[in-house]
């Protein structure tokens, strides 16, 4: 795998403090300069990680914000033959039904926060979103098992946007051929993860329990639903 620190695709960051979270005033963010690194996962596969897309202050405040007012579930997967709780909450929003593992989640309307947020997404990434899946880590004993976003649902080469909120986490990549093939990403706070090309195809992804914190963490994967 290669690093690179070539601008693609070019991205802007929030960095003003989030000054008012009511309904009728979401948070206006402006710009500072992120540092961004391009992974190269093959000829077909990228990764495009951003620190300091959000800022520290804003991202403490919609992390508060969101724990406290969004409409978390504890889902339950189909897992070898039977029905278990997953070990995080979630939530799901945006203008289009989804469902995946036996589970499915009517949709919730945007509220302003997520909606700005998923148009700054988009101005970044170059790419359009109708949906996020949201999870809440409540602590490092919440995680997230090897998987693929690559449900029929999403289309072909699903490109997924991922921002992280909170605390820090190992976010870990491996190859669907090769499992010894990994990459390893610490997902800070206010960073946003791009997942292009064919990873979903070709490459599996987990959030591996820890100890080392017991600090919560939120993370928003936006998508486009098909």
């Amino acid at each position: 795998m290669k690093k690179s620190n070539r601008s693609q695709p070019p991205t802007k960051a929030a960095a003003e403090p989030l000054k008012n979270t009511s309904p009728d005033s979401p948070p206006k963010l402006s710009a500072i300069k992120p540092e961004q690194t391009t992974i190269e996962l093959g000829p077909t596969a990228s990764l495009v990680y951003t620190t300091g897309f959000i800022h520290h202050t804003v991202a403490s405040q919609l992390a508060e914000l969101w724990i406290d007012s969004l409409d978390w579930v504890q889902s339950e997967i189909s897992l070898f033959g039977k029905r278990v709780s997953i070990p995080r909450l979630n939530a799901w929003y945006g203008d289009r039904a989804y469902a995946y593992s036996g589970t499915h989640f009517e949709a919730k309307p945007w509220t302003p926060e997520l909606l700005s947020l998923k148009q700054q997404v988009e101005d970044a990434s170059k790419l359009s979103f109708n949906s996020v899946l949201i999870n809440y880590y409540r602590s490092g004993q919440d995680c997230m098992g090897w998987h693929s976003d690559d449900e029929a649902i999403l289309g072909t080469h699903p490109q997924i946007a991922s921002v992280s909120l909170g605390d820090n986490r190992r976010f870990v990549l491996r190859d669907k051929k090769d499992h010894k093939n990994k990459h390893e990403i610490s997902l800070a706070s206010g960073s946003l993860l791009l997942m292009l090309g064919q990873t979903q195809e070709l490459w599996q992804h987990s959030l591996p329990r820890t100890t080392k914190s017991d600090r919560p963490r939120i993370n928003l994967t936006f998508r486009e639903i098909r």
